[in-house]
């Protein structure tokens, strides 16, 4: 297990990069483009499979491996420099979470060695909303069907992360019809890794077009009879689910909250020192609500982790709802003390408190917070929940 000591040589490492993904956020963001010059950095550092074991030659970090809240501050520390990316880099650490969990050792074995020694990069599909927004024509959703030895996916799935620069993908689909693993039935979910170069394969980048969370390059993707041998099935039908993976990915959306929100406290800092605003009394106030706010949230972090790292799956599912539902409040408050102790000038370009302000705006919207909160009262109140997709 990795010790707090331990942890100096891997940030070390990843200091001197951040300042690079940095530099590169805004073209990205301008651009719509994947950040995958950051991933290409990360591989040659030696830091691209970070959730791989330690056997099959990766660092042995997160839930799977019982060394969690290393991982989740790696991911905080880039979603500082880049939330979209750091959404992207989100896909990819916790699709190989997924292959050590539940795939074969030869899976592990073939997979895990491209992306140790070809920097392949990974996420995982869901996506497949059910109902049309107003004015919006086109449905999403696949269906699959078993064929020979092996399954035959068709239709599409929106909300596709790194659509444009990953090499593979884990589509959840169902067998009962679409609606990937959010709308399904349990034991109808099947995990599929799929290789994205297959001419079967289409994307459409004309659905994403939003404010924020730009460069997760988030397409639609159409699959046109693709063919996915049995020997990439994850698992069993139905163990996303059963087991709450979705619950061990929650809380690491969290800690690219944290990231986005320390990123904005140290642009505050930073400008009303060069502005002299430090005696101003209500400056003061926002910048005390910060500090205290972002140490909160650290700790949340550290406590949901310790839980994982224990084997405290029941808890640790649990505590990561309840701190992914507060720390989409640290966040957006931090960012508006933010803006309130510097000014307009802070939503100017080339500002990244701009950009801060409008990906946190769309990355907090991947679960509604009133499901999340609702989901924890019904908890409490020994009432049936889910703690995977909040559905009621």
């Amino acid at each position: 297990m990795t010790t707090d000591i331990d942890r100096e040589p891997l940030l070390r490492e990843l200091t001197p990069l951040l300042e690079q993904f940095r530099r590169r956020a805004d073209k990205y963001d301008r651009t719509a483009t994947f950040p995958g010059e950051n991933f290409d950095d990360l591989f040659a550092a030696g830091l691209h499979a970070p959730t791989v074991p330690v056997s099959h030659g990766g660092l042995g970090l997160g839930p799977a491996q019982g060394d969690t809240y290393p991982l989740w501050l790696m991911t905080k520390r880039m979603a500082g420099a880049d939330l979209s990316f750091a959404r992207c880099w989100e896909g990819h650490v916790n699709s190989l979470v997924l292959i050590d969990a539940l795939g074969t050792e030869a899976q592990k074995e073939h997979w895990f060695g491209r992306v140790l020694r070809h920097g392949d990069r990974w996420v995982a599909w869901s996506g497949e909303p059910q109902a049309a927004k107003p004015g919006e024509k086109r449905k999403f959703g696949t269906t699959v069907r078993h064929h020979d030895d092996g399954w035959i996916v068709s239709g599409t799935k929106a909300f596709a992360t790194s659509a444009t620069g990953a090499d593979w993908a884990i589509l959840l689909v169902n067998i009962d019809g679409p609606g990937g693993a959010r709308h399904g039935s349990q034991s109808g979910v099947l995990m599929l890794a799929c290789e994205l170069a297959d001419r079967t394969i289409s994307v459409d980048p004309s659905w994403w077009d939003p404010i924020g969370m730009r460069s997760t390059v988030s397409h639609v993707v159409r699959f046109d009879d693709t063919f996915i041998p049995d020997s990439h099935r994850i698992g069993q039908p139905g163990d996303y689910l059963r087991h709450g993976w979705q619950s061990a990915f929650i809380p690491h959306y969290a800690a690219s909250f944290l990231g986005a929100a320390e990123a904005a406290y140290s642009y505050a800092v930073d400008y009303v020192l060069r502005q002299g605003k430090a005696t101003d009394p209500y400056v003061q106030h926002r910048v005390g609500e910060m500090v205290v706010a972002i140490e909160t949230g650290d700790l949340l972090l550290r406590n949901v982790a310790d839980l994982w790292d224990r084997g405290r799956r029941a808890e640790a599912q649990l505590a990561g709802s309840r701190a992914r539902h507060m720390m989409e409040h640290i966040a957006v408050q931090t960012v508006d003390h933010c803006i309130r102790a510097c000014g307009a000038r802070s939503l100017v370009r080339p500002s990244p408190v701009e950009r801060i302000f409008r990906d946190l705006a769309c990355y907090i919207r991947h679960d509604n917070d009133d499901h999340i909160l609702a989901t924890i009262g019904r908890a409490a109140l020994d009432q049936p929940h889910d703690l995977s997709f909040y559905k009621p």
